[in-house]
């Protein structure tokens, strides 16, 4: 998708965010709960300290998200990204996570990308295939929400791929 664009979260993004944490599926994916625009300025205003994101854009308006966290000594990161809803299903988060994966990659000089998505997920599943991302093993139980434990597929991507 040639439209798609990665640029730097602004504070005047935050009513997107916000719209994006409303949506049931999204809502447990933040830190803490994103429920109102200051929760959602302070989201953006966190990644200066946590790892790289990158506000997706397509046509100038964001429509979503991606961003490598967690680099470590061995040059690995970890990825992830999400769209808003009306957003879904058209390739953006595709091509933004091959766009991130390019800078991660030739800017950042990462040498391995990560990343999971709960197995019942079948969509953050195609978009980590359809990215480059090959499935590495599920991680039984890895997460806990309401009493409720949930598989993970872990997917990696190198620099050599």
């Amino acid at each position: 998708m040639r439209n798609v664009r990665l640029r730097a979260w602004r504070a005047d993004d935050a009513p997107v965010v916000l719209r994006a944490f409303s949506s049931p599926d999204m809502s447990r994916q933040a830190a803490w709960p994103v429920v109102t625009l200051k929760d959602a300025v302070g989201w953006i205003a966190s990644w200066a300290e946590v790892g790289h994101a990158f506000a997706v854009t397509l046509g100038g308006e964001v429509v979503g998200n991606v961003a490598v966290t967690d680099i470590d000594a061995h040059e690995n990161g970890w990825v992830s990204y999400w769209t808003v809803p009306e957003a879904r299903g058209r390739g953006i988060a595709v091509a933004a996570t091959e766009e991130l994966a390019r800078w991660a990659f030739g800017e950042r000089g990462l040498y391995r990308l990560e990343l999971g998505h709960r197995v019942d997920n079948a969509a953050s599943c195609r978009v980590a295939t359809k990215a480059g991302f090959r499935p590495e093993g599920v991680e039984r139980g890895r997460l806990h929400y309401d009493g409720i434990r949930y598989d993970v597929e872990r997917h990696a991507r190198l620099a050599t791929d």
